[in-house]
């Protein structure tokens, strides 16, 4: 029986958790043994609120004796919640031949540890340019989920639950897996080293767009001229152009430049990172070449924008 300790930060959204321990539930349920056991954990001696209002009762990690499998799930407003105690906790328990997962923000807890470093991880699609350039002994991956010996991390909800079933399948066997989908009536299994995509559309797009939209999201901060997008995809530019009026109504210029402007917004409104520093990240030459951008898409500038939106920090 696999001992599992689940421990869960305030402002965890529900989905995150639920697709963390169902599956060990179902997998219980359907080979008719406990094959998993688990206990909820949380922070300090307060109970914990999740997002959709849902709360977990006090249970403080530190009074966790030992555990086979450790469980980091995690939201909003992680970093504030990472003190000394919360991370020698989980050190401590991070024994050799203890399997470590983390879900969504809690990439950032294992992190902060040390537990992480020379490892391949990912985190939130949100998250991933922070992370790199705060932890750069992880070889970051924009991943759905990723495994590197025993450290599992993976980036949001749906992502955990596939690799919940690649750790019962590893456990335990691939028919026990595949019963355990089933339950929950999931056909599809993407692969975990499918890229997060950060601004999905993809009823519109094409197989082509969707390429050509792939490789604009990794160089957001460095655009690539759109001639070298379409030699990278074996098209002329014209062709490429051409498509994308077809299947989108717009160029591909213009879509790239979409992608940078939506960036930079959620930047503005959900971090405090300086503006400057906004504005290369998104491959403006300057914060005022930004602001013109910024101001023509969403009819304010990035400092009003800022000053008016409700901060709400993702980590």
């Amino acid at each position: 029986m696999t001992k599992t300790a689940i421990l869960v930060l305030q402002d965890t959204n529900t989905l995150s958790l639920a697709a963390a321990v169902d599956p060990l539930r179902a997998a219980n349920r359907q080979s008719e043994r406990k094959l998993y056991d688990w206990s909820f954990a949380t922070p300090t001696n307060e109970d914990v609120q999740l997002t959709s209002g849902l709360t977990v009762p006090a249970a403080p990690l530190q009074r966790v004796v030992s555990c086979d499998l450790l469980i980091l799930v995690a939201g909003f407003n992680v970093i504030p919640q990472a003190t000394p105690a919360l991370l020698s906790s989980i050190r401590r328990l991070t024994a050799p031949g203890t399997v470590l997962m983390t879900i969504d923000g809690g990439a950032w807890l294992a992190a902060k540890a040390g537990l992480l470093d020379g490892h391949a991880a990912t985190t939130h699609w949100e998250d991933l340019a922070e992370f790199s350039a705060s932890f750069p002994d992880i070889t970051l991956q924009n991943a759905r989920f990723v495994t590197s010996g025993n450290r599992w991390t993976s980036s949001g909800a749906a992502p955990t639950l596939d690799m919940m079933l690649q750790l019962i399948e590893l456990q335990h066997g691939t028919s026990l897996s595949t019963r355990v989908a089933a339950g929950f009536i999931h056909t599809r299994a993407p692969s975990s080293t499918d890229p997060q995509i950060r601004h999905p559309d993809a009823r519109r797009h094409s197989a082509l767009t969707n390429k050509a939209h792939a490789i604009m999201e990794d160089a957001l901060d460095t655009p690539i001229p759109i001639p070298t997008i379409a030699k990278k995809l074996g098209l002329s530019t014209r062709c490429l152009q051409l498509h994308f009026q077809q299947v989108l109504g717009i160029t591909p210029k213009t879509h790239y430049l979409t992608l940078r402007l939506a960036e930079a917004h959620r930047l503005i409104k959900h971090t405090k990172t300086p503006l400057h520093s906004i504005a290369l990240a998104t491959g403006f030459g300057s914060q005022s070449s930004l602001a013109r951008a910024h101001s023509e898409k969403y009819g304010a500038s990035p400092r009003t924008t800022r000053t008016t939106c409700q901060f709400d920090p993702q980590f």
